[in-house]
């Protein structure tokens, strides 16, 4: 799996009421071959939330340098707090927002 088929995935599996409840700007800098930028607009009433972009701003900017680790996150074989004190991923901005993630990811 790659992090474009996991955030297709995610789009795929956002509703508005889950988007609403989150209403927040996550911007997703992954590395790696298969990385890139990926903008997550949670306050808008409909999606498509997620869509790849050459940058961007948010509230809440998650940063995991290798690929491979984000879709371990993502598909919940890596635990994300630890995953982000093991150094594999970076939160920049407010840290109560990456607190919400799971509800994303879930």
């Amino acid at each position: 799996m790659s992090a474009q088929q996991v955030f297709e995935e995610m789009n795929e599996r956002l509703t508005a009421d889950k988007a609403a409840k989150i209403n927040t700007t996550y911007l997703f800098d992954i590395g790696g071959d298969g990385g890139g930028k990926w903008l997550a607009d949670l306050t808008k009433s409909e999606g498509p939330w997620i869509q790849k972009v050459d940058d961007g701003e948010a509230k809440c900017t998650i940063t995991v340098p290798k690929e491979e680790d984000w879709v371990s996150i993502a598909t919940g074989k890596l635990n994300a707090t630890a995953a982000f004190m093991q150094g594999k991923l970076k939160v920049k901005g407010d840290m109560s927002l990456a607190m919400k993630l799971q509800g994303l990811l879930s």
